[in-house]
């Protein structure tokens, strides 16, 4: 028997989390798109209808269907109240624990069904024998700019804070800034977190190294670094996000399309055959978002002398954008880039996951 649904939000969010479901449970029909904002929303979505609700305009919905909100957790409270008031009684706040796990139990499936192996890093098994400990840091990206975070914050063992746009600051507040030694630091309204990232290849001397966020951290078990050694693993990404309609028609809707065609363009120029091969993968869905990873250190040097040269070209052709949020095309462009790297060479680095949080 069909479970017919409805959908608050209307934007990306909503439109993963209804892939989520009807993937996970063929039954789930979407009925409509909610909205009650005056953001430009689509009319429709996948053949599916976008419906305002507002008291006046909800006379055609049915209360009895179940509403799940696909929109950001802050706004939750507020549109459970108000669809209370309106009647529905089935209401379900998607919660980043739901979405994490729809998004796994989505992904072991997928994985699953192209004949792959969906690894995560807390279900690899340590094996007895003892693994040699390489030096490991994963570098906490932070910025003169950042606004405080509201919750606690303890650094674990193998965390090491980075200042990135060091040398555009005012003041220094982490023992290691990517203005020293080889680095790009000067880049940081374009780059962001990159300048960290190349300050890394280029400084660090661990065996294996990481990147992430002040606000953005891996969930990891203790023995991760044993994990990864005793399993053989080169690489752990981010779990992979679905957007749709695709990663690039997501990237063009969101950001500036001329840097994406000049850095298509760029790969084309570089490599006939890397650039087909991207022009399919950016067809798909998935991305490991955030530009976070941990890796060996050869592995990194590779990725990186992959990556820099593609968009240190594309940014000399496209140059600095007004609006500061776009000027940071760099950024974006990477985090499609650092996946299609690793799909890619999916038979040379042996790849797995790892959750990650976000603080307030």
């Amino acid at each position: 028997m069909n479970q017919k649904i409805y959908i608050f939000g209307a934007h990306s969010r909503a439109r993963t989390l209804a892939t989520y479901l009807q993937y996970l449970y063929p039954d789930v029909i979407v009925e409509a798109y909610l909205y009650d904002n005056e953001e430009p929303n689509p009319c429709i979505i996948d053949g599916i209808e976008v419906h305002l609700v507002s008291q006046s305009s909800c006379n055609g919905l049915h209360r009895e269907y179940p509403v799940f909100l696909g929109t950001r957790g802050v706004f939750h409270e507020r549109l459970t109240e108000k669809l209370r008031g309106m009647g529905f009684g089935q209401i379900y706040p998607v919660t980043v624990e739901m979405d994490r796990k729809l998004r796994g139990a989505y992904l072991e499936s997928y994985f699953k069904s192209a004949g792959r192996e969906f690894r995560k890093i807390e279900s690899l098994i340590l094996r007895d024998g003892g693994v040699p400990k390489k030096p490991a840091a994963v570098y906490v990206v932070k910025s003169a700019l950042d606004r405080p975070l509201q919750q606690e914050y303890t650094p674990l063992p193998w965390e090491k804070e980075i200042q990135a746009g060091a040398c555009l600051a005012e003041e220094k507040i982490c023992g290691i800034a990517d203005d020293t030694g080889e680095n790009i630091s000067k880049w940081n309204r374009q780059f962001c977190e990159l300048t960290a990232l190349y300050w890394i290849w280029k400084n660090a001397e661990e065996d294996i190294l990481g990147l992430s966020h002040y606000r953005r951290h891996f969930i990891l078990p203790e023995d991760w670094k044993e994990r990864m050694e005793a399993n053989g693993v080169d690489v752990l990404l981010p779990v992979p996000l679905y957007v749709a309609p695709s990663l690039e028609e997501n990237y063009r809707e969101r950001h500036d399309q001329a840097a994406w065609d000049c850095m298509m363009q760029c790969l084309k120029e570089k490599n006939e055959g890397s650039f087909r091969e991207a022009e399919a993968f950016f067809k798909g869905n998935l991305y490991s978002p955030c530009n976070m990873f941990i890796m060996r250190k050869g592995v990194l040097d590779e990725l990186c002398e992959w990556l820099f040269p593609l968009l240190f070209r594309t940014v000399e052709q496209v140059g600095e954008k007004p609006d500061c949020y776009q000027n940071r095309y760099p950024g974006f462009l990477s985090e499609r880039l650092m996946t299609f790297f690793f799909e890619r060479n999916r038979e040379k680095y042996r790849v797995a996951y790892a959750d990650k949080n976000f603080l307030q």
